[in-house]
């Protein structure tokens, strides 16, 4: 008897592995077809706009297909591997669904699981709409619909339709990228499939010397894609807007242009925070945690927003209502290989010093790894950005969305300071608050901000005002 092939092959479709996420572009599979895989299994990792994130596979089984390679960017629902759940069956395997890319019409993602069962993990909302694939750079048209092209072009010659050499195949960036080289794509020798040229030929043409055949690297955990090679006598490099810059610049654009920011500053002496810094690190109730400024600073924001809880707040526009919030969720801004990411510490008003320092270590840690969840990126209440780490004074932050306030932190330096009436040497620092103006005005803003200033100038004020 025969084995029902949809029963048989499971597609796994991409996941909705953040919250309202559309597409997630695949950075590196860790299987290949005819792998045995078993349920939990890792099989690839995928970057969103918010994080990079390994995917494990719902099934036990072998590895059939894998529908995109990597660097291709895949819609949510759309299927990304196949896996024989039955191998050894003799049954025929499914027919290979082909990407679809920029078309007028969509194409229905193929439906795989009987009726009534999708197979995603847990906690993964999976879009049931159809889907399509858009054409991305460094991905080539498919073979079929080039090939179809150079038929058509080459009927429409033979019959006298079109004078002249045929139009070179290429997409229209590689097109603009040679006009901007000054390149003649009929000179062009394409390598592309079907004859179609790409990116890697047009910079080949304008190199004077033969260059050897570019190598892919391997997609790199959590990095930026590596910018086009510069060639000799470009005036401009061009480097594609995703992922997290993307995501990122939206956000800031969105932010800048919809609350109204005001931004106070504070120059403040910080020598005892700094000495306080040096006793815990000494502590054994604090070994093995990370101790730095930027803990006591974190602990004197959350005593500030104790002292005055209307800064920790959020505008409702489509409500018209001012929502209150009872906890706070402290964000952090982290510099990485793929751009700014603000992942926060959940229910940070709760913490002790030590819990604080540990989810400190550890926020810091996942971020420079590349392994912060979107979920630790959602919720956030407050921020702090340290520009201080890059030698800068200060700056005028610009707000997380959906968020009141933010707290830039600047240098600490050894400057001359008025202390106890004569000019000494003395670790000063300069803090930015930057804060919503619908729903902070300058009294509370300055109040947060001056309490926050009073604990680093007299650290005893941690104990006296938590």
């Amino acid at each position: 008897m025969t084995q029902d092939t949809s029963l048989r092959f499971r597609e796994f479709k991409m996941p909705d592995v953040g919250e309202g996420l559309t597409e997630a572009e695949i950075l590196k599979w860790y299987v290949q077809p005819g792998d045995t895989v078993t349920d939990g299994q890792v099989v690839c990792e995928v970057e969103t706009a918010k994080a990079a994130v390994e995917l494990p596979i719902p099934y036990d089984g072998v590895v059939h297909e894998l529908r995109f390679e990597e660097g291709t960017t895949v819609d949510v629902g759309t299927s990304i591997i196949t896996i024989d759940v039955a191998p050894g069956s003799g049954d025929a395997a499914p027919a290979a669904a082909a990407p679809v890319v920029e078309t007028p019409a969509e194409t229905p993602a193929e439906e795989a699981e009987p009726k009534g069962r999708t197979p995603v993990l847990v906690g993964y909302g999976v879009a049931e709409t159809s889907t399509k694939r858009r054409a991305r750079k460094g991905t080539s048209a498919v073979p079929e619909q080039a090939a179809a092209a150079t038929a058509i072009q080459a009927e429409m010659n033979g019959h006298g339709l079109v004078t002249g050499p045929a139009r070179p195949l290429a997409k229209p960036p590689v097109r603009k990228l040679a006009k901007d080289l000054g390149i003649d794509l009929a000179t062009v020798t394409p390598t592309g499939p079907d004859g179609v040229i790409t990116r890697e030929d047009v910079h080949a043409a304008a190199t004077p010397a033969p260059a050897p055949a570019p190598v892919r690297a391997e997609p790199a955990l959590a990095a930026q894609p590596a910018p086009e090679p510069v060639v000799a006598g470009a005036r401009e490099t061009r480097i594609p807007i995703k992922g997290v810059r993307k995501a990122t610049a939206a956000a800031m654009v969105g932010s800048a242009f919809t609350a109204p920011h005001v931004t106070e500053f504070i120059t403040l002496d910080v020598t005892r925070t700094m000495k306080l810094v040096d006793e815990l690190k000494a502590d054994k109730d604090m070994a093995g945690l990370r101790v730095n400024p930027l803990l006591l600073i974190a602990k004197a924001l959350l005593v500030a927003i104790k002292r005055n809880p209307a800064v920790n707040a959020a505008w409702d526009e489509a409500a018209q209502e001012i929502v209150q919030k009872h906890y706070v969720n402290l964000g952090i801004a982290a510099a990485t290989p793929r751009g700014l990411i603000v992942p926060n510490i959940k229910d940070a008003h709760d913490k002790t010093l030590p819990e604080l320092a540990q989810a400190l270590g550890e926020l810091v840690s996942t971020a420079r790894e590349g392994k912060t969840t979107p979920a630790a990126m959602q919720g956030g209440t407050v921020t702090i950005t340290n520009v201080g780490v890059f030698g800068v004074d200060t700056g005028t932050p610009i707000l997380n969305p959906g968020e009141s306030a933010i707290l830039a932190v600047g240098a600490i330096k050894l400057q001359p300071w008025v202390h106890k009436g004569k000019v000494k040497p003395r670790q000063v620092t300069t803090l930015a608050l930057s804060f919503d103006h619908r729903l902070v005005d300058g009294e509370l803003g300055s109040k947060v901000l001056a309490d926050v200033a009073a604990i680093l100038e007299q650290p005893k004020r941690l104990i006296t005002w938590a």
